[in-house]
């Protein structure tokens, strides 16, 4: 495409510097607080960083000038996502070298059909009471637990026309 190739722009100073639009831009405010899916992807798509993890955006030749911007921005995001890992999972992934290749082995590891978390949730919404908060906190609390057994355990949605699948009977 016109105008991938061009990762630089002058500043107001005259001095070259990578254009804020690139997604080999890094801000040093740029950190994630949280490792779930939705909140890393959440915080990576604004920042155009989501061909990191999608392996979209490759590492380039060496000796290309999008090498030391592409390698500064594969370390960082490795590191927002080893952050938040537990010792044992990030001892598993230390010597990877790409956050694509974290980012596999994490869909791997615990991906949606994760039948431990999903039991975890479903014995938090069994246990979960009213007692003394208001309604309003409670049915919160639901929602975060529904919406969290969504992203484990996705409610199946009728794909047919006129709904002849009897898709129904998927939720069993």
């Amino acid at each position: 495409m016109a105008g991938d190739d061009t990762i630089k722009t002058q500043n107001h100073n005259g001095k070259e510097v990578i254009d804020h639009n690139s997604p080999l831009y890094l801000h040093a405010s740029d950190y994630p607080k949280s490792m779930h899916v939705n909140e890393m992807m959440n915080f990576l798509f604004p920042k155009n960083k989501t061909g990191f993890i999608g392996g979209s955006i490759k590492k380039p030749d060496t000796e290309y000038e999008k090498y030391l911007p592409w390698m500064h921005c594969n370390e960082m995001i490795k590191s927002w996502l080893t952050t938040e890992m537990e010792k044992e999972i990030c001892n598993n992934v230390k010597y990877v070298k790409t956050a694509t290749e974290i980012w596999q082995d994490l869909k791997e590891r615990f991906g949606k059909e994760s039948a431990p978390k999903a039991y975890e949730l479903k014995q938090a919404m069994n246990s979960t009471r009213q007692d003394d908060t208001t309604i309003s906190a409670y049915y919160t609390r639901l929602c975060v637990l529904w919406d969290e057994m969504e992203t484990f355990l996705p409610t199946p949605r009728c794909s047919c026309n006129g709904c002849s699948c009897d898709h129904t009977k998927k939720l069993t």
